[in-house]
Order: structure tokens, then C-alpha cells, then sequence
């Protein structure tokens, strides 16, 4: 019987170990969890709050050089932005119907390549811009006139 103490002693203190040592993993697991939803919550805050921003620059007809009034709208961009700096961008250029399909589609893509390398000369990180190009496929307005034309050559910048 005195054989049988010692082990039973043991037992007990290995299963006292067992359950403080659970305890403490359920106690810690809980605490991360808890952290992870309020960082989950701030970051769902912050992008609500940043999606609340979006820009539009235009082109002259064939061109996709900034000018001096894109860049200014750029700046108040990255300037809003500036708060949110995990916020992702979708940067998505267009063409009006003059000229080819083809070439309205290179045209849309560099100005969306022209943009995005503005906003990374500002400090928005490559990874962050999502840039794309759509030619003649969702027009602003109609192309029938001029004005609506103008409206159509830009690239508009959202949160992603």
C-alpha cells in the first residue's frame, strides 16, 4: 500500500499540471480571440470610414499625361487617405469611343498605370493599387456628344 502513495500522489499532480496548464491555453486562446475581433472591428471602422473617399481624374482625348487638375484631385486623394494606411485601391481606367478598340484599351491602361504611378510617387505602396483598364466598357455618359466623351476618358480611384 505504501507503494501505491507515492503513484497516487503523482497521478494527481500530473492531472493537477494537465488542468492548470488547459486552464491557462483556454484562458490565453480566449484572450487572442477577443483581440482578434476588436482588431477585425477596427479594421472593418476604418474601412467603412475610408470607402466614404474616391476620386476621378480626366484625360484629354488620346492622351494619357496627368494634368495639372488630375494631379490635384490625386493629392486630396492620398491626402484623405493618408489615416488608412492598410486601405487597398481599385484604380480602374476608361476610354471614350473615339479611335479602336484595341488602342482604347492600351489608352485606358495607361492611364490607369499613370495613376497608379502617381499615387505611389505620393507614398501608396505598389501592393496597395489594383490597377486595371476597361476601354469603352462602362461608359460615364453617353459618347454621342463631347461632353459626354470627356466624361468617359478618366480613371476613377475607390477603396477596395
Amino acid at each position: 500500500m505504501t507503494r501505491r502513495i507515492p503513484a497516487l500522489v503523482g497521478a494527481l499532480a500530473l492531472a493537477a499540471c494537465q488542468t492548470a496548464y488547459t486552464n491557462a491555453y483556454d484562458a490565453e486562446t480566449k484572450r487572442l480571440e477577443a483581440n482578434q475581433a476588436a482588431e477585425n472591428a477596427q479594421q472593418q471602422s476604418e474601412h467603412a470610414e475610408a470607402s466614404r473617399f474616391a476620386a476621378v481624374v480626366y484625360f484629354q482625348t488620346g492622351q494619357s499625361t496627368l494634368t495639372p487638375e488630375a494631379m490635384r484631385q490625386l493629392d486630396w486623394f492620398v491626402e484623405r487617405m493618408s489615416p488608412y494606411p492598410q486601405a487597398t485601391f481599385d484604380v480602374q481606367g476608361f476610354a471614350d469611343s473615339t479611335g479602336t478598340e484595341a488602342n482604347n484599351q492600351k489608352l485606358s491602361d495607361q492611364r490607369a498605370q499613370a495613376v497608379s504611378q502617381y499615387l505611389q510617387s505620393k507614398g501608396i505602396a505598389a501592393p496597395r493599387i489594383y490597377a486595371a483598364a476597361f476601354s469603352t466598357s462602362s461608359p460615364a455618359a453617353t459618347n454621342a456628344t463631347a461632353s459626354g466623351r470627356k466624361d468617359n476618358r478618366r480613371v476613377e480611384i475607390t477603396v477596395r
